[in-house]
């Protein structure tokens, strides 16, 4: 991988932040099963996921 550390922990949070607007788009129109999926894919996917499942009201 080419670059500094710094450069590819950025990809990642960017890689994260965009995945995770994806995700909640989603739960946007998702009936309550597929809220509960979704929200079991961000916790997969970041370590805050907690606090934005509860502030989306995914559960």
């Amino acid at each position: 991988m080419a670059g500094t550390e710094r450069q590819r922990e950025l990809r990642r949070l960017r890689a994260r932040r965009k995945k995770t607007q994806q995700i909640l788009a989603k739960a946007k129109k998702a009936n309550a099963a597929t809220k509960v999926e979704l929200a079991r894919k961000l916790r997969m996917l970041t370590p805050g996921a907690d606090v934005i499942i509860k502030r989306e009201g995914l559960v």
